[in-house]
């Protein structure tokens, strides 16, 4: 089997993920893609491999030599974003690429001055959806690029290599893809992930990240009534808004740029909810929006009376650059593997997170490195096929690489 079709089996699975469920796995569909993988695995002849309860899948490429090598692994994720439908992806090739519009489906065309990305890979094969779905590349380019140097490590035993581990899990698209992670049983020095978008990418830092949801009591009264008597939760709401920064948002921001993101407001006179998310680079400024949202809330209750509006402030996840910059080496191996790949390395910081930056903080440094695909969670995404293999001998690349620089 090789590495297109593995992908395209893979993308045949639906493996949405759920921020309703409650469960973990959030959907059991997700565990039913995870159990044909753990098949798969086995039949390919890799060790150890182990589908826990939650829906983690592990295994094992044992070690080819009898050096001291440090054991290294590699993860990605078997969800697909809530964000568009996972179900019957229809995936096509189309073969040399020449640059023009897409058709995809009746009235449904992925055209280049849309998605300027498409003419970096113009004379490729890339790989697109019928429009109706997202594709899945995001993670499932990932995870066939994983297996697949996993096989082809098996099958070249001249290329010298230690222990490799290999890791599968769900929910990474709700955020909750580390929670149940076994760093412990993983057994790692340090790993990557395969969960970037366009070739070359290497990432290893991230947001700073909070979820903040405040809640306002209001107070109706007739409004011909009203006045020193209705307290309006609605409008408390719209002016708490007006309150952040209106240049701080992501649809002004770049880079390095933080910013503050509501991502659901609802609400009447009586009562109102607003959700936020709240992103940074840096630690210390993500720490002072925080306390800004803080400020902002004591000041309606300060105006409006005690006990008007409730803050609930949850931290997410944290810059992984704090636990990779200390073992730089791990991104210099990443590196010379990417170029040995032949591609350009593309070092740039992430404006989200992975499930690698939680996992650097529970013990186990992971950077990201590209997987291929681009326009992820929508009908437009699409993965050249150039990119997947370079991906898939990147993983190659690395685990050689270890053992060459790093085995004793």
């Amino acid at each position: 089997m090789s590495l297109t079709d593995r992908f395209l089996k893979y993308v045949t699975y639906d493996t949405q993920s759920s921020e309703e469920s409650g469960m973990t796995p959030s959907t059991e569909k997700q565990r039913v893609f995870a159990e044909a993988l753990k098949q798969e695995l086995i039949a390919e002849g890799l060790c150890d491999v182990e589908l826990d309860s939650l829906g983690y899948l592990y295994a094992t490429l044992p070690a080819n030599t009898h050096r001291n090598v440090p054991t290294i692994g590699f993860i990605a994720h078997l969800d697909t974003s809530p964000d568009a439908s996972g179900f019957q992806v229809k995936p096509r090739i189309v073969r040399n690429y020449d640059g023009s519009e897409i058709p995809l489906s009746e009235g449904i065309v992925t055209s280049p001055s849309q998605f300027p990305e498409l003419l970096a890979h113009k004379g490729e094969d890339i790989i697109v959806t019928d429009g109706t779905t997202l594709l899945g590349a995001d993670d499932k380019a990932g995870i066939a690029e994983i297996v697949e140097a996993m096989v082809y490590l098996k099958n070249h035993p001249e290329l010298e290599h230690g222990t490799i581990r290999i890791a599968f899990n769900p929910d990474e698209e709700i955020g909750m893809g580390a929670r149940h992670f076994d760093v412990k049983k993983f057994g790692c020095q340090f790993a990557y992930t395969m969960d970037g978008s366009e070739v070359g990418e290497l990432e290893f830092e991230n947001f700073n990240a909070a979820s903040a949801k405040i809640s306002i009591k209001g107070r109706s009264v007739h409004p011909g009534m009203a006045k020193g008597k209705m307290v309006n939760a609605a409008r408390i709401a719209t002016e708490l808004v007006q309150q952040l920064p209106q240049t701080e948002t992501p649809e002004t921001t770049e880079g390095y740029e933080g910013f503050y993101h509501i991502t659901a407001i609802s609400g009447s006179c009586t009562e109102a909810t607003l959700s936020f998310i709240i992103r940074d680079h840096d630690r210390d400024i993500f720490e002072r929006r925080k306390s800004r949202i803080q400020e902002i809330v004591d000041g309606i209750n300060q105006q409006y009376g005690t006990d008007t509006a409730t803050l609930v402030l949850n931290d997410q996840y944290y810059n992984m650059q704090e636990k990779v910059a200390p073992q730089m080496y791990i991104i210099d191996i990443a590196q010379e593997a990417i170029r040995k790949a032949g591609a350009t390395p593309r070092i740039q910081a992430i404006r989200g997170g992975t499930d690698g930056a939680q996992l650097s903080f529970m013990g186990l440094p992971c950077p990201n490195i590209f997987a291929g695909g681009l326009n992820f969670h929508g009908p437009h995404e699409f993965c050249p096929i150039p990119s997947m293999e370079k991906a898939m001998m990147t993983v190659v690349n690395i685990c050689c690489i270890t053992a060459e620089k790093l085995g004793k």
